[in-house]
């Protein structure tokens, strides 16, 4: 995959994660949404600035926007899971702890 291509599926992809719309992170970034569809599409190509704008919006490192995270890549960079899974394991733990602290009052009385 190209360069270009790799930074355009990756800029959807992160952004898509987060759960941000072209507008908001047009706004985000100070430009317009049609521009940030026009990167997207292929059109367009964000100038460094931008792109450090959007790692900002989008909370990654810049350079992740250029990492082929393909199947076949030596190189692959995981990406972050989504917040779903980290509150559910969070959720898990909590309970796991207060169970553990009950279990260990109840042992000492």
């Amino acid at each position: 995959m190209e360069l270009k291509e790799v930074f355009i599926q990756n800029l959807r992809e992160y952004r898509k994660e987060r759960g941000i719309s072209q507008a908001i992170l047009a706004e985000k970034c100070k430009t317009s949404t049609s521009y940030i569809g026009q990167i997207e599409i292929g059109n367009r190509f964000p100038s460094l600035e931008l792109i450090e704008k959007m790692a900002v919006a989008l909370q990654i490192k810049p350079y992740l926007f250029f990492c082929d995270t393909d199947e076949n890549t030596e190189n692959k960079i995981p990406r972050k899971k989504p917040k779903a899974i980290s509150d559910d394991v969070k959720d898990k733990l909590i309970k796991n702890l207060t169970n553990a602290i009950q279990r260990i009052v109840k042992n000492t009385n």
